[in-house]
């Protein structure tokens, strides 16, 4: 076990693992809670059509999800001062998010168990508000990685239960709401037929412009402050990529609008990321105390070991989704939608058991 205590490169390559998981789950989950704003009647028409909504997430949300909880513990295990100081420091949004992430599930899998109207009206505000606390939060949360939190020499948070509230925080929440609707508009135009396929196409052409100006500032502040070459140049591409999905989507090409979108929020979120390197969380008390990947990071066994598991883990995250969505690659329509019954009626249709 030598070779792990003679990697001093290990935190480098756990920084870069981690924010390929943030990444991931900002790009895949990021439509599927679109998809949950969506659900409101300030998109969907009908019931039929909040059901169609559902039904195209409905293979893939809890695959998006796992992107999450593996960002969440492998900042845990790889940079436990990284996840100690951004998680107390943002103690309050990050219950309202677990508490929202429970909601969210619930509704999705409780919404069609009864087909009454006060029951269906109510699961669907709480995927609706679930949606949007989730994104919020979690792109408030990137946001004060990015800028900083009020530590000390110790790591610890100085303030009360709101300093982590501040003008980068709420930019950061909105990008994330922003870019979710705007991507779960593209993701719908792709995955859907009919109607709600056009009109998701008008929208995201109207919407977009408006939906990812707050990422677009985030990132914008992020070369400013604290760029390097290479996040100049993923900022640049990322740019190009949105400008690029805005004309896909005025020429009705769902394929490459979504698939702009991707390379969108995938190149913006990088140069983030590297804008932000070596720090993983800065003080914005005194530079000196930032957290960074030197002095946030497990020893070198711990990451050395991680590196093994990650070598197998990964590929089979990669190969699970990936296969997943090919098999649920087709479009549907409101004709795919059978009738609304109650989850106990089931019982009454033919071989049932």
């Amino acid at each position: 076990m030598e070779f792990f205590g003679s990697a001093p490169t290990l935190p480098t390559v756990w920084f870069v693992v981690v924010g390929f998981f943030w990444i991931g789950y900002i790009a895949l989950d990021g439509f599927d809670l679109g998809v949950g704003m969506l659900m409101s009647g300030l998109f969907a028409r009908n019931e039929k059509e909040r059901r169609l909504l559902l039904n195209t997430i409905g293979p893939v949300w809890d695959g998006n999800e796992v992107w999450l909880v593996t960002a969440g513990a492998s900042m845990f295990a790889a940079f436990p001062m990284w996840y100690a100081g951004l998680f107390s420091g943002i103690y309050l949004p990050l219950v309202f998010t677990l508490l929202a992430l429970i909601f969210r599930a619930v509704a999705i899998e409780y919404r069609g168990k009864k087909n009454t109207e006060r029951w269906v009206k109510g699961w669907t505000l709480a995927m609706n508000i679930g949606s949007f606390l989730i994104a919020f939060f979690i792109g408030a949360a990137l946001a004060i990685t990015a800028t900083g939190l009020p530590l000390n020499a110790n790591g610890d948070r100085v303030g009360g239960a709101f300093s982590w509230l501040s003008l980068p925080a709420i930019i950061g929440g909105l990008a994330f709401v922003g870019f979710a609707i705007v991507h779960a508009l593209a993701f719908v135009a792709l995955k859907t037929d009919g109607e709600i396929r056009v009109r998701a196409r008008k929208a995201l052409v109207r919407l977009l412009p408006v939906g990812v100006l707050p990422l677009l500032v985030a990132i914008i502040y992020m070369q400013i402050t604290s760029a390097s070459v290479l996040s100049l140049v993923t900022s640049v591409i990322s740019v190009v990529a949105v400008v690029v999905a805005w004309a896909f989507a005025r020429a009705a090409r769902e394929g490459k609008t979504f698939a702009s979108m991707m390379v969108f929020i995938i190149f913006g979120m990088l140069s983030i990321f590297l804008a932000l390197f070596p720090n993983v969380l800065p003080s914005t008390l005194d530079a000196a105390n930032n957290l960074t990947v030197a002095n946030a990071s497990s020893s070198p066994y711990t990451l050395g070991l991680m590196s093994v598991v990650a070598c197998f883990g990964i590929p089979v995250l990669l190969i699970y989704q990936s296969w997943t969505y090919w098999v649920f690659r087709k479009r549907l329509s409101v004709h795919s939608i059978p009738e609304a019954h109650d989850a106990a009626d089931l019982a009454t249709l033919p071989n049932a058991r």
